[in-house]
């Protein structure tokens, strides 16, 4: 029961924010967010690949950069739980050949070993802040995933220098949450995102939890400070 309510207050936060959600992401991360997804979709895309999953895909941004290196025989599959926010993805000209799944990331509707390839962009900290329920979403991603198959996560992380960890906290807390609610109109959207900037795991303790979750060779890079990190696992 508390899974699904949850995935019902989150599925109301990003139903009220889908229509100003890529502007609001673009104005609280002074556009960094754009060369943030394009390196990690050409570490994602490096080892090629046919089918490929981009799971919480929300309006296809990251889809997107995918596209740009995707072989012409590449497949790209957008899955999200959002209607409002997949259908931004779907009017998008460069996605009109992916393939868009409306679907809970903890319950994918793929077989195991499916995929070459799974990525996921700012989406990791929202699912949830718990260390056991995050562990059974890798796991997830883990059983579609082709034998050697690539796991790519972008997300906000933990800067291991204190005064620039506070200050980004302190910027989540003041700026992303009243600057979000004024682009987005949603009172309680950027609120409950700023918060789970604050809340979610560092880079290293990622990369035990990926390990746990059955992945291995997990490695990761961090951006601007550490406030960001892309990890990558193979199955």
């Amino acid at each position: 029961m508390g899974a699904y309510l949850m995935s019902k207050g989150l599925l109301k936060i990003f139903s009220e924010v889908a229509n100003q959600y890529e502007l609001v992401n673009h104005t609280l991360t002074f556009g960094l967010d754009i060369p943030w997804r394009k390196r990690a979709s050409q570490i994602a895309t490096a080892d090629g690949g046919t089918l490929w999953l981009e799971v919480c895909s929300g309006t296809g941004e990251m889809a997107v950069n995918l596209q740009k290196y995707a072989s012409p025989s590449t497949r790209i599959v957008l899955s999200d739980f959002s209607f409002p926010m997949v259908s931004k993805a779907r009017i998008k000209s460069e996605l009109q050949k992916t393939s868009i799944s409306l679907a809970e990331s903890s319950r994918l509707p793929f077989l195991d070993n499916t995929f070459d390839l799974i990525v996921i962009s700012f989406a990791t900290r929202n699912i949830t802040g718990n260390r056991v329920r995050l562990m059974r979403f890798f796991k997830e991603f883990h059983r579609v995933l082709k034998p050697e198959g690539r796991f790519i996560n972008l997300e906000t992380s933990q800067p291991k220098c204190i005064p620039i960890r506070a200050a980004y906290h302190l910027y989540t807390k003041r700026i992303v949450r009243t600057l979000g609610r004024l682009i987005s109109g949603s009172r309680t959207g950027y609120a409950y995102l700023a918060h789970s900037v604050e809340g979610f795991f560092g880079a290293e303790e990622l990369s035990v939890i990926l390990h746990e979750a059955g992945f291995s060779k997990v490695s990761y890079r961090t951006m601007n400070f550490g406030i960001v990190a892309i990890h990558k696992a193979v199955k």
